[in-house]
């Protein structure tokens, strides 16, 4: 799931989380957010150097501004929530996740959206591990790489801030870099095979998988919660 994952994000400038995250929640909760979060800068490091060309980090500025005080909201809901209710905000954000790119309006990237923007990333980043569509929405309707390389270097100061909230909040433990290990190399593979043969594959195809993919483990991650599973 980490190596699909880390695929469509290095695709279409997100995903990774998306596609992954509700799943390797099944197999083991301490997975989510802070293993996820880990590759997720790893991804975010690489895609950004990759695309350092088309980087434009001033219409960035108010989202990270944004983003601070939504992680430290979402490490407070990090210790508020069980990890069954985890489930739910796992599941929720995913769902949310494709409705906001499903929207056909297209919002331009003012700095108080991105502000905003910033801030929900935060809040669903630092709690879930999934931070990528808010700031997806505003920045869709740029060229490709632009969005590419403008995520991933907004995903790398992001998914710092994440990790120190969440060592903050005590979701950081030796268990965590264990499981994290493992996931790294999958993450690269991902990353190279998109570099391969993205290009190959039409954006609108690569686009619809990844939102059938996300309503599925979305739909069932809620779906434990009210179970209880």
């Amino acid at each position: 799931m980490i190596a699909i994952g880390a695929f469509i994000q290095s695709a279409i400038g997100f995903g990774l989380a998306i596609a992954a995250a509700p799943l390797l929640y099944f197999l083991d909760p301490a997975y989510v957010p802070a293993p996820i979060t880990f590759v997720g800068l790893l991804l975010s490091l690489v895609n950004a150097a990759h695309y350092r060309q088309n980087l434009n980090l001033k219409p960035l500025a108010a989202a990270i501004v944004g983003r601070i005080p939504g992680s430290l909201a979402g490490g407070a809901l990090l210790l508020w929530i069980d990890a069954r209710e985890l489930a739910l905000v796992i599941g929720t954000s995913v769902l949310l996740a494709v409705l906001i790119s499903l929207l056909p309006f297209r919002l331009a990237p003012t700095r108080n959206r991105m502000a905003v923007a910033g801030f929900f990333s935060g809040l669903f980043g630092t709690s879930s591990g999934i931070g990528g569509p808010p700031m997806a929405l505003l920045l869709q309707h740029q060229a490709a790489n632009a969005i590419r390389a403008n995520l991933a270097a907004f995903f790398v100061v992001s998914a710092s801030i994440s990790l120190l909230v969440q060592a903050g909040s005590g979701y950081i433990q030796p268990n965590h870099l264990v499981l994290t290990l493992p996931l790294l190399p999958a993450c690269l593979v991902g990353y190279w095979l998109a570099k391969r043969y993205a290009k190959n594959l039409r954006q609108d195809h690569m686009r619809l998988f990844s939102l059938a993919l996300c309503s599925i483990t979305g739909v069932v991650a809620i779906a434990q919660y009210f179970t209880g599973g």
